[in-house]
């Protein structure tokens, strides 16, 4: 495999999973895959789950790891092709890429959406930039239309956990005092189109995800009726889409509660806000797997590593980087 750029790079979902589970089993059992590697992580935003367990998976693989916050650390750079770079913009993309390149043997980006853009920010210029520039295999750490690793942890976690051939699984919105990306949700949406699952998306009017994405899908406004009898419960807050960016509502009618969940599994990504988005006896409970999805992300992130590390054989060497 050349890059992990969405859900769509993953060939074959079930055996995806069932190859995380057997790493969870054996973490350290492909030690030597990564020896005298190096992965480098690029955040343009925040993380905890995300810069951890990618670092830990690549630590179970024996790479070396380095780190680098563009926020803070780096120059500000420039992705537009023929761009006259004589304003705050220091580097363009088509040197960062290769010099980065030069220093690892895998780059894995995080940038999020500016929810400002919908045209730039579907045209994914920081993730599509190392892809088209770099020359070693590239990660999606969440960008801004995706969030595959996560996706990927999710595929696992109701894996784990379900007992039924076709089970009920929700995806629905919820309340957040901020403008929140489509990242997390798109990327669930995809996961969940290749599950044999009842699966439903619920969410006010207005907050339609982008139709492509969603085409073929049950969408239902009313959450009550939405939730009955699942198996699993999937909330997470997004703004719309169609006004792009923007929060229509905080209607906190759409939290989570008990009473909402009923005997369903409860899901969120995290960080998530208590009393805002889940109540407190939500995730207290041992129906939440919020903690198990995080544990999860370190064995996604660690499968896809090894698909990309496996063709760069510590016998044969480097094969050209992939590039």
């Amino acid at each position: 495999m050349k890059n992990y750029l969405s859900i769509h790079d993953i060939d074959n979902l079930t055996e995806w999973v069932k190859e995380a589970k057997s790493l969870k089993e054996n973490p350290l059992a492909d030690k030597s895959l990564g020896k005298e590697k190096t992965i480098c992580l690029l955040f343009f935003n925040n993380s905890l789950r995300t810069r951890l367990s990618t670092q830990k998976a690549a630590m179970n693989l024996g790479m070396e790891v380095m780190v680098m916050n563009f926020g803070s650390e780096g120059w500000q750079l420039e992705f537009e092709d023929g761009a006259v770079m004589d304003q705050g913009k220091s580097e363009h993309i088509k040197e960062a890429a290769r010099v980065v390149s030069q220093f690892c043997d895998i780059v894995a980006i995080r940038a999020f959406a500016s929810l400002t853009d919908k045209e730039k920010d579907e045209a994914e210029i920081v993730l599509d930039g190392f892809a088209k520039y770099a020359s070693v295999p590239v990660v999606n750490m969440e960008s801004s239309v995706g969030h595959p690793l996560q996706a990927l942890a999710d595929a696992i976690t109701i894996e784990e956990k379900n007992v039924l051939q076709k089970p009920k699984v929700v995806l629905s919105w919820a309340p957040h005092p901020k403008a929140l990306p489509h990242a997390v949700a798109n990327s669930f949406v995809q996961m969940m189109q290749l599950q044999d699952a009842d699966f439903v998306i619920t969410h006010p009017k207005g907050y339609e995800l982008n139709p492509n994405i969603t085409r073929g899908c049950t969408i239902e406004y009313d959450q009550k009726k939405a939730c009955e009898n699942a198996d699993f419960i999937y909330v997470k807050n997004w703004s719309s889409y169609s006004d792009y960016g923007k929060v229509l509502k905080k209607d906190k009618d759409w939290m989570m509660t008990q009473k909402k969940l009923g005997k369903a599994k409860f899901m969120h990504c995290l960080p998530v806000r208590r009393n805002v988005v889940v109540a407190d006896d939500v995730l207290d409970s041992d129906q939440s797997l919020v903690i198990e999805q995080a544990n999860n992300r370190t064995y996604a992130a660690q499968l896809v590593l090894k698909k990309i590390l496996s063709p760069l054989s510590p016998k044969g060497g480097i094969i050209n980087k992939i590039g």
